[in-house]
C-alpha cells in the first residue's frame, strides 16, 4: 500500500478550525485522527474564506430549489452574489490541487451536498437545498468521490467513499507513468474484482470497452473508460455481490486447496453471507490462501487491499 498521502478537500470546522459562526468548530476525529495517517487535506470555509468575521450572524437559504438566496438569518441582508462569485473562482484554484474528493460539512447554506434547509417564502423549511459552494463545486468535478460528515457515520458509505478515492488515487497514478491502451488494459485488470463488487454490470461494460477500444483515440478510451468507471464505483457493494466475487476468487483454487481447505472456506462465506461474520474475515482467510499458493493473479487484485487495513472498513457485520 502506497505510503503517499491522497489530497482530499474538506470543510475546515472538520478539522477543527474555529470558524464556525458561532466561533466554534465541528471537529471530525475520524478525519483527523484515522483517515489523516493517509490524507494531505486541503481546508476551505467559503464564509471565512470570503471575509466574514468569526463569530458572525447565521446564513440562511432561502427561495426556491432553482434560484436559491443566501441571507443573513437576523438581518435579511443577501451575500449570494458575493458567495457566488468566490465560489467560482475558488473552484478554478482548486483545479490545481489535484484532489481524489472533497468532505463537506453537512447542513452547511454554503457547504452541505444535499437536504440543507431552503426557506419558503412563509419561512417554512424544506431539507431541499444544496450549499452554494458545495453545488459549485460538485459541478465543476463532477467525477470527484463527495460526502458530508454525518453520512459518513455510515460504515458502508464510509467504506465505499474511502475505496473510491484511493482507486481515483491509483488512476491518477497510472496516468502519471504511462497513457498507452496497454496501461489501461493493466489498469482494469488489477480492478476488475473490484468492479465486480461494486456493478456487475459495468463491470462487464468495461470490460468491452478496453477490449474494443478500436475507433477512438487513446485519449478518449481513457476518458470514457473513468466517467464509467466512477459510475461504477460509486455503486455501493452489496452482501450479495462480495459474496459472488469471494466465490468467484475461490474458484482460482480449485487445484490448490484440499478438501478440508475448501470447506472451511465455503462455510467462511457462507456465514459471512449470513451476517454472522464481517466481510475482513473471509478476506483474511483468502489472503492466507493467496500467499501460501502464490496465486499470481489475485496477488494484483485491489478487491483484496483496497485500502489500509487500519481503517477497519471492513470489520463491520
Amino acid at each position: 500500500m502506497t505510503t503517499e498521502k491522497i489530497r482530499l478537500g474538506v470543510s475546515s470546522c472538520l478539522l477543527g478550525e474555529k470558524v464556525r459562526f458561532d466561533g466554534g468548530h465541528k471537529h471530525d476525529r475520524f478525519l483527523t485522527e484515522t483517515l489523516g495517517r493517509y490524507v494531505e487535506f486541503v481546508p476551505v470555509c467559503p464564509e471565512v474564506e470570503m471575509g466574514l468575521p468569526t463569530p458572525r450572524e447565521a446564513l440562511r437559504l432561502v427561495g426556491s430549489e432553482e434560484n436559491p438566496r443566501l441571507i443573513f438569518a437576523r438581518s435579511g441582508n443577501d451575500i449570494t452574489e458575493q458567495m457566488q462569485d468566490w465560489a467560482d473562482k475558488r473552484v478554478k484554484e482548486l483545479e490545481k490541487e489535484e484532489l481524489c474528493g472533497f468532505v463537506f460539512k453537512s447542513k452547511s447554506p454554503s457547504s452541505g451536498m444535499e437536504r440543507v434547509k431552503l426557506y419558503d417564502k412563509n419561512g417554512s423549511p424544506h431539507t431541499q437545498g444544496v450549499g452554494l459552494f458545495a453545488k459549485t463545486f460538485m459541478t465543476r468535478f463532477p467525477l470527484l468521490p463527495v460526502e458530508e460528515d454525518g453520512r459518513l457515520n455510515d460504515p458502508l458509505l464510509r467504506e465505499n467513499f474511502i475505496e473510491l478515492i484511493f482507486t481515483l488515487n491509483r488512476w491518477r497514478k497510472a496516468l502519471a507513468r504511462d497513457q498507452s491502451r496497454e496501461a489501461l488494459i493493466d489498469f482494469h485488470m488489477r480492478h476488475k474484482l473490484l468492479l465486480l463488487a461494486h456493478s456487475p454490470d459495468i463491470y462487464r461494460q468495461l470490460g468491452k470497452l478496453v477490449a474494443s477500444g478500436k475507433g477512438v483515440t487513446t485519449e478518449q478510451l481513457y476518458t470514457n473508460y473513468l466517467a464509467l468507471m466512477i459510475k461504477g464505483m460509486r455503486l455501493k457493494p452489496s452482501v450479495s455481490k462480495h459474496v459472488n466475487v469471494l466465490q468467484h476468487i475461490l474458484g482460482y483454487f480449485k487445484k490448490q486447496l484440499s478438501a478440508d481447505e475448501k470447506k472451511e472456506m465455503l462455510e467462511v462465506i457462507d456465514n459471512y453471507h449470513t451476517g454472522q461474520i464481517p466481510l475482513i474475515v473471509p478476506i483474511t482467510l483468502l489472503n492466507h490462501y493467496v500467499r501460501k499458493y502464490n496465486q499470481s493473479y489475485l496477488q494484483q487484485q485491489f478487491y483484496l487491499t483496497p485500502h489500509p487495513l487500519e481503517l477497519r472498513l471492513r470489520n463491520h457485520a
